[in-house]
């Protein structure tokens, strides 16, 4: 099984773990039952996770009336959560994947 690690800001704070905090108890576990999918199953593929560009990835909930995307990349053999949000598009808007992809740098070097 593949541990799973929050991005942590220079400041000392984890935005993924700040927005998971911010949804409904339901919410959380929906999203908890599909991080441990992915840790238990990795590698694995739609639904439920895509290829968003190099290095970087998308765990995809559904949280019934609501989608919830949870950026991810692997680091020294953890997943790492960079960024989490709730889908209001068809497409995976620019300053969610311009977040994502300067964190990947941060804990990439």
């Amino acid at each position: 099984m593949i541990s799973v690690a929050f991005y942590r800001s220079p400041e000392g704070n984890e935005p993924a773990r700040i927005f998971l905090k911010g949804l409904t108890r339901d919410e959380r576990r929906e999203i908890g039952a599909d991080l441990y999918t992915l840790q238990k199953d990795w590698p694995i593929g739609m639904p439920l996770v895509r290829s968003l560009d190099k290095g970087l990835w998308e765990l995809r909930s559904d949280l019934g009336t609501r989608v919830a995307r949870m950026i991810f990349c692997f680091h020294k053999q953890q997943i790492v959560v960079l960024h989490g949000f709730i889908k209001k598009s068809a497409k995976t808007p620019k300053a969610d994947l311009d977040l994502s992809k300067k964190r990947l740098k941060e804990v990439t070097g």
